[in-house]
């Protein structure tokens, strides 16, 4: 990236944000899925935690092939086919997955449901891998991180409304849905997504993205950590690689086991979707209010829109809801929690390590608090997980690649294989719901937060060690 690029160039960041919107969108709605499946398809809780588990693995499973592949003709694919080009190769494979649902539905099997699924996330692993480092490309060096950072915020707003529409479409009317659901409605709402997936792969082909934008090689920050060959000698990738696993992990079987707790409140199947999404909200809100910097390099305007933000984003929830006919009245209180986040985030000063840190044992603390008390004390604990994993990935990303200089994308490609988490603990999570009860199990996630939180007080003696320290955390979202 030459030195001339000083501004976000915003009619190629605002196209790029339309995959970053569809991750969050299918990801959510995944949670749907499961207790449709679990419902249809008389499964076992760890059972319907195989959608989480096909969609998540399609990481790796992506990352691996890129790997291979790249090995094997010996030149980056990415390189190769050029960043545009690979993205509306991403969404063409991901509307391939979107297909499969119907011929699934047709034959009423589980296994073909999940690899369409698995199709599509192997088509998203792709994306990911190319739009991360797009969209630092678009403008300058200094605010990378702010657009990835609002791209995150993005992709929460797909996780929001993903759970509402697609409820919608599966159960139909909101205000008298049917819980004698055929499993052939799953088929209209993917051929659309489907036909959106093709769609914004010609516009984006089309679009003015660069094909082979320019990219900064960073230097090492110190001279007290000498190069290595590889990125996996770098302690604080090795470990950060476990906490991105860990952390993507609890974030997502959070969500996906809500359903099965709602379900065990006597909650009926189509009425968890506000749930999820408030659950997945929580992530646009804490993610809106690490976006500022992108807007303002004013300090004392920043700190009026980290407390503005993160209520504008509760707006847009309680505003969706309301259009689709959902009653907000019981989520008004959630307000108080955001206050929680706000402090929290003032209270880090921007540090990743303490951010990771503070949000980590936060984490925990509302975990401890859902499995031990009932009702919407226990609903509302369970959900604000979100608002505390909402800095954890930019977080993770920094501390995890600082230092590795020249070495910096393989780490990153090692970072974004861990995000297999999300089906791994997902189904260890349902499958100890099925000895000691789902609410007891979320005793999972609580583990999963003491790791991170071990990891933000290590990584920062590794880093000092190396002479590396953090006033800014960057990054976005996965």
């Amino acid at each position: 990236m030459s030195s001339s690029n000083t501004q976000t160039r915003w009619g190629q960041f605002i196209p790029l944000v339309t995959v970053f919107f569809f991750w969050g969108f299918v990801a959510a709605s995944n949670d749907i899925l499961i207790p449709v499946f679990e419902d249809k398809f008389d499964l076992e809780p760890w059972q319907s935690q195989m959608v989480s588990f096909a969609f998540y693995i399609a990481y790796t499973v992506g990352s691996l092939l890129y790997i291979a592949i790249s090995s094997i003709t010996k030149r980056d694919i990415v390189e190769r086919l050029g960043y545009k080009n690979s993205l509306s190769l991403g969404l063409t494979i991901s509307a391939v997955g979107a297909v499969l649902f119907y011929p699934a539905a047709e034959m009423n099997s589980f296994p073909l449901m999940l690899t369409g699924l698995f199709v599509v996330a192997l088509g998203f692993s792709l994306q990911q891998t190319v739009a991360n480092p797009l969209a630092i490309a678009l403008g300058p060096i200094q605010t990378g991180s702010q657009r990835l950072t609002l791209a995150g915020g993005i992709n929460n707003f797909g996780t929001t409304i993903g759970p509402l529409l697609v409820s919608l479409a599966i159960f139909g009317s909101v205000s008298a849905p049917s819980e004698n659901v055929d499993i052939n409605t799953v088929k209209v709402p993917y051929l659309i997504l489907a036909g959106v997936f093709l769609l914004v792969a010609i516009f984006l082909k089309l679009s003015s993205l660069p094909n082979h934008p320019e990219t900064i090689e960073e230097d090492v920050v110190s001279d007290a950590a000498p190069a290595k060959k590889s990125a996996l000698q770098y302690p604080q990738l090795l470990m950060g690689m476990f906490a991105i696993f860990l952390y993507v992990g609890v974030e997502v079987s959070t969500a996906s086991n809500l359903p099965a707790y709602l379900k065990e409140l006597g909650f009926a199947t189509s009425s968890v979707a506000p749930y999820v999404s408030l659950y997945w909200a929580s992530l646009m809100i804490g993610r809106w209010g690490g976006a500022v910097e992108a807007f303002t390099n004013d300090v004392s305007l920043q700190k009026i829109l980290k407390i503005v933000a993160p209520y504008l984003a509760f707006g847009v929830f309680l505003g969706v809801n309301t259009l689709i006919g959902h009653d907000v009245a019981p989520f008004y209180i959630y307000a108080a929690i955001i206050v929680v986040l706000i402090v929290a985030d003032f209270a880090s000063k921007g540090n990743p390590a303490t951010m990771l840190m503070f949000f980590s044992i936060l984490g925990i603390i509302a975990l401890i608090i859902g499995m031990l008390t009932e009702g919407n004390v226990s609903i509302f604990a369970f959900t604000s997980v979100g608002l505390f994993c909402s800095t954890l990935w930019p977080c993770i990303f920094t501390l995890a690649v600082s230092g590795l200089g020249k070495q910096t994308t393989q780490g990153s490609t090692f970072l974004i294989m861990m995000i297999m988490g999300g089906g791994f603990i997902s189904i260890a999570q349902g499958y100890l719901a099925g000895i000691i009860g789902m609410q007891a199990s979320y005793i999972v996630g609580v583990v999963c937060f003491a790791y991170l939180a071990f990891y933000a007080i290590t990584v920062k003696g590794i880093l000092t060690k190396q002479g590396i320290n953090f006033d800014k955390v960057s990054g976005g979202g996965h």
